[in-house]
């Protein structure tokens, strides 16, 4: 087993927003959940004297034995300190400082904020909170669908189940919650390095590759080779900060106005430029 301290500490911080979130944002509003949290949020609205902790806890129970037998034994530790560490912070801020609003889209935003902002540091870190975060993180692993897509969908089956109890409306805006969890829940899976890659082919290229290189990034020449003309040619690729886009677009039509140039979204850049200095040493924010 390879435990990180600060893994276990990000789990215990995100778990802690997330019991925080649901408390303030979801139970006060009448917002539901997705899977086993929407289930013990549900349970809470119909009894509100049971421990919605504790309920929790123990509708995961069940799902334990499926990640033992195929998360790994990592993975698996990580699973059970994020159970068992929301569990604590739903029973800890039961009640403690409920915000209910009558903008009820605001309060959808807020629950779906910082649910997903729980969920994603706890993700990030290697975690899950049970539940269907253990299928969706199964789901990455072997189909490469992300999480936040798997968990959005199961919500759904949930949220329709909770028609039984809520009205049409507040099912509504809880879709509002889970969508909203579910975008920042891939941001922070994305990772925060994020940037665009060019790819570029021109019969400039050595021109331009230089003029890159001259304003300090790296560039890659790859061999390429037109199949209608046959021609040999050096086809540029580039990964650029987002905000960098329009000065290299502009300084690759100075040199070659006939260029074609692609430019495709890079979720997670790691490396020299971007997380690392030239000496290979992590930069700091």
């Amino acid at each position: 087993m390879k435990i990180r301290l600060d893994s276990i500490i990000a789990i215990i911080i995100g778990s802690a927003i997330m019991g925080f979130g649901i408390n303030a944002f979801n139970i006060p509003n009448h917002l539901a959940e997705g899977g086993i949290t929407g289930i013990s949020i549900l349970i809470k609205l119909l009894v509100p004297v049971v421990d919605q902790g504790i309920v929790f806890f123990v509708l995961n129970v069940p799902l334990f034995f499926l990640g033992w037998k195929i998360l790994g034994r990592t993975s698996f530790f990580y699973t059970i300190l994020g159970t068992v560490s929301l569990s604590v912070f739903l029973s800890l801020f039961d009640g403690v400082l409920p915000l209910p609003m009558k903008d009820r889209l605001l309060a959808s935003l807020y629950a779906g904020v910082a649910v997903g902002v729980g969920l994603g540091i706890i993700f990030r870190y290697g975690g899950t909170t049970g539940g269907v975060d253990i299928i969706a993180r199964l789901l990455q692993k072997y189909m490469g669908i992300s999480m936040g897509r798997t968990l959005f969908f199961g919500d759904i089956l949930v949220i329709g189940a909770s028609l039984v109890y809520l009205n049409l409306e507040s099912a509504m805006y809880t879709l509002v919650v889970v969508f909203i969890a579910a975008r920042v829940i891939d941001f922070f899976q994305d990772g925060a390095y994020a940037g665009k890659a060019l790819t570029i082919i021109s019969n400039e290229a050595d021109s331009i590759a230089k003029h890159i290189l001259d304003v300090g990034r790296g560039v890659t020449l790859l061999a390429g080779k037109g199949a209608y003309s046959g021609e040999e040619k050096k086809v540029i690729y580039v990964v650029v900060s987002r905000n960098e886009v329009m000065r290299f677009k502009t300084l690759v039509q100075e040199i070659d106005p006939h260029a074609f140039v692609i430019v495709n979204d890079v979720h997670e850049v790691l490396g020299e430029g971007f997380t690392l200095d030239e000496n290979k040493k992590p930069l700091h924010d």
